[in-house]
């Protein structure tokens, strides 16, 4: 069997879904809450899991021009790694200072390093879903996110 790019992605994605998996399961349990935390952890592994699996076995006929759309430039690299340090950043912060607070700071930094500049969407789509993702799952889901120094 020769070793496509496709399938040791796959692979890669295979083992990084296990390790997910194993680390999820070791969530602890709450009994007050109808709704567990490790209910979104457990389907996202599951998820990459399985279509890590569909994606080792599918087709791929590596041709020269596939190859040469794997160079990536080097400014986009330095994208990449910006986006990088900034979700680093943003799990670092986020028990610190909340969800809403965080999140909303978070999409405004990265969507401006991206280079969106109109201000308003940007600030209404930050807010709207930082307050709306909180709200649902503290209150609808009762899963509870990090309020940081927030008072609800």
């Amino acid at each position: 069997m020769k070793l496509t790019a496709n399938k040791g992605i796959s692979l890669v994605l295979i083992i990084i879904a296990a390790g997910y998996l194993i680390m999820a399961y070791q969530l602890p349990a709450y009994i007050f809450v109808p709704v567990d935390s490790d209910l979104v952890p457990k389907l996202l592994g599951f998820a990459l899991l399985l279509l890590a699996i569909f994606f080792f076995f599918t087709k791929d006929k590596d041709t020269d021009d596939q190859k040469k759309n794997r160079v990536i430039p080097k400014k986009e690299v330095y994208m990449l790694l910006g986006v990088l340090a900034m979700i680093l950043l943003y799990i670092t912060v986020l028990e610190v200072l909340g969800f809403v607070i965080m999140t909303f700071v978070f999409i405004i930094a990265s969507s401006r390093f991206l280079g969106y500049k109109n201000w308003t969407v940007l600030i209404l789509t930050a807010l709207l879903f930082s307050v709306g993702a909180y709200s649902l799952f503290n209150y609808a889901l009762a899963i509870r996110l990090p309020a940081g120094f927030m008072p609800f």
